[in-house]
This record gives C-alpha cells, sequence and structure tokens, in this order.
C-alpha cells in the first residue's frame, strides 16, 4: 500500500507535479526563515512560487508593508541560494486561528447585592436604567 501510494504521488501521471511543487515550496520555506528577519518570517509565510515570483502571506498590514520594502533584496537572497526569481509579491492573509465558542455561565448575584439592586430600582424614575435593572433583577439568579 506504501510503495502504491507512493509511486502514485511521484508519477508524472499522477500527482507528480503536486509533490514536487510541494517539496519546492518546503525548500522555499525554509530558505525564507534562514534568511529572512526572525521578527518577520514568524509574522509569515511562503504561500506559492508561480513564474519566477514568490508568493509570500503576511500576518498584518504592517509586516506587509515592510516586506514589500524589502521585496528587491528576499528576491536576491532567493536567486543567491540557487532559486530562479524574478521577485516576490506579498499578500496580506491573516492565520486563522482556531476559535472556541466559549458558553456563558450565570453566575449568581449575592443576596446583598440584588436587595441593594431592588432598592435602587425603586428608587429610580421610570428610564432606561429603571428598565434595564429591572430585567437584570428578574434574570439573574441570587444566592441566598
Amino acid at each position: 500500500m506504501h510503495n502504491s501510494l507512493e509511486n502514485y504521488l511521484e508519477a508524472a501521471d499522477g500527482a507528480g507535479k503536486v509533490l514536487a511543487h510541494a517539496r519546492l515550496l518546503m525548500k522555499l520555506t525554509r530558505l525564507y526563515e534562514g534568511f529572512a528577519p526572525a521578527h518577520l518570517s514568524h509574522a509569515s509565510c511562503v504561500a506559492n512560487y508561480k513564474s519566477g515570483v514568490v508568493v509570500i502571506h503576511a500576518e498584518s498590514g504592517a509586516v506587509a508593508a515592510k516586506l514589500r520594502q524589502m521585496a528587491p533584496s528576499l528576491a536576491d537572497e532567493f536567486c543567491k541560494k540557487g532559486l530562479e526569481c524574478s521577485g516576490v509579491q506579498v499578500k496580506v492573509q491573516a492565520r486563522e486561528t482556531p476559535t472556541q465558542s466559549i458558553t456563558s455561565t450565570q453566575k449568581p448575584l449575592s443576596a446583598r447585592t440584588g436587595r441593594e439592586l431592588s432598592e435602587l430600582t425603586g428608587s429610580l424614575p421610570d428610564s432606561p436604567l429603571r428598565a434595564a435593572l429591572q430585567s437584570l433583577l428578574a434574570h439573574a439568579a441570587i444566592r441566598e
């Protein structure tokens, strides 16, 4: 099974071009991380290589602006490492951060706080604040 999958991935009529491109991108990534300033390489990544142009995705506009200023020297560095590079293109592409849904937990009000809010509500004239406090007291759990 392993050999047949490997043969398919390396075959010209299979996914050989895709595998070769993936290997090239991994090589470019290692090169880029080796000569780019650390603070910029951590906030960006090599995304693609097409027609002699290295495409780099930056996490923010500020990082992209700095990389655009450095694009000619980055292209020179790629050339020095043996890559046919006619330029570097920088795009802003924020990295995806896994989002966790945070379920809200109801935190009960102390009995004292409940009494004080109730007294405050009674002393207020009809207003949006009074309505909000009444809604809070109606929906809040109050510890005894």
